[in-house]
């Protein structure tokens, strides 16, 4: 039997981590990153599919086609968290399990990124945490399928 596959999504300017005001995001880059993560999930036993666009409609379209074989999403919608009632759209659509999650604690930045449109359908978020959250995020979504 295959192992569940998580869908790992990025949004845009996270191509830049390490280089983008490091203060903010760190220095590691999302290479660095997605090693950590695929470590992480080998070691409960789930697959990843980390994919990252600057693109708002790509990031849409990996949404729903998470709805064939994904078991669960993890989406850092990065600046299209505060903006993208698409985003929020698919998320509802495709009925996977989500997690939430950024670098920062968006919630001590400006007040416009205290709003998350995909907070409406996440299961929960982490933030603050750095590149953390994800490795925090596999935890989460691998304790919400095997209580599924």
């Amino acid at each position: 039997m295959a192992n569940p596959m998580i869908l790992i999504v990025n949004g845009p300017n996270l191509n830049m981590l390490g280089t983008r005001q490091p203060e903010v995001y760190g220095h590691e880059t999302l290479a660095d990153v997605e090693a950590s993560v695929r470590s992480h999930a080998a070691s409960l036993g789930l697959d990843i599919d980390f994919r990252q666009s600057n693109h708002e409609g790509v990031l849409v379209d990996w949404i729903q086609d998470a709805r064939h074989g994904a078991a669960g999403i993890i989406i850092n919608a990065g600046a299209y968290t505060h903006t993208s009632v698409a985003i929020l759209d698919a998320l509802l659509a495709v009925q996977k399990p989500t997690v939430e999650v950024h670098f920062s604690h968006i919630h001590q930045r400006e007040e416009f990124r205290h709003h998350s449109y995909v907070s409406k359908a996440a299961k929960g978020m982490i933030c603050g945490f750095g590149s953390h959250g994800y490795i925090l995020a596999l935890d989460a979504l691998a304790r919400l399928i095997r209580e599924s």
